[in-house]
């Protein structure tokens, strides 16, 4: 498993952007596909985004497809999630997940290491 760390939440206007990050510790991080989830206020959690082991192949949530970019550098053991035109409905606890798998998992089930979330908060 991996350790991980996520940064890069906090509170922004309706509109504003935002860039998540989440660092993984170890040396066999460009072998898991990364991926966001985000539990919102009293809800499920739910899947936002995912990346393949080599970056090229990207998953997203129906509501967060065209909004939200998931990236990845593995010479820098990160993973990004870039989020632009945030809503009210984007407030939540933002997670990072690692699957030691090929493709782009998108169930939770799926992820065998997660970090502790960021907490996103878009004021209106």
């Amino acid at each position: 498993q991996v350790q991980l760390v996520e940064s890069g939440g906090g509170l922004v206007q309706v509109g504003a952007s935002l860039r998540l990050s989440c660092v993984a510790s170890g040396r066999t991080f460009a072998t898991y596909a990364m991926g966001w989830f985000r539990q919102a206020p009293g809800k499920a959690r739910e899947f936002v985004a995912t990346v393949s082991r080599s970056g090229y192949t990207t998953s997203y949530g129906r509501s967060f497809q065209g909004r939200f970019t998931i990236s990845r550098d593995n010479a820098k053991n990160t993973v990004y999630l870039q989020m632009n035109n945030l809503g009210p409905e984007d407030t939540g606890v933002y997670y990072c997940a690692a699957a030691n798998m090929e493709g782009t998992p998108i169930d939770e089930v799926e992820f065998e290491s997660w970090g502790q979330g960021t907490l996103v908060t878009v004021s209106s």
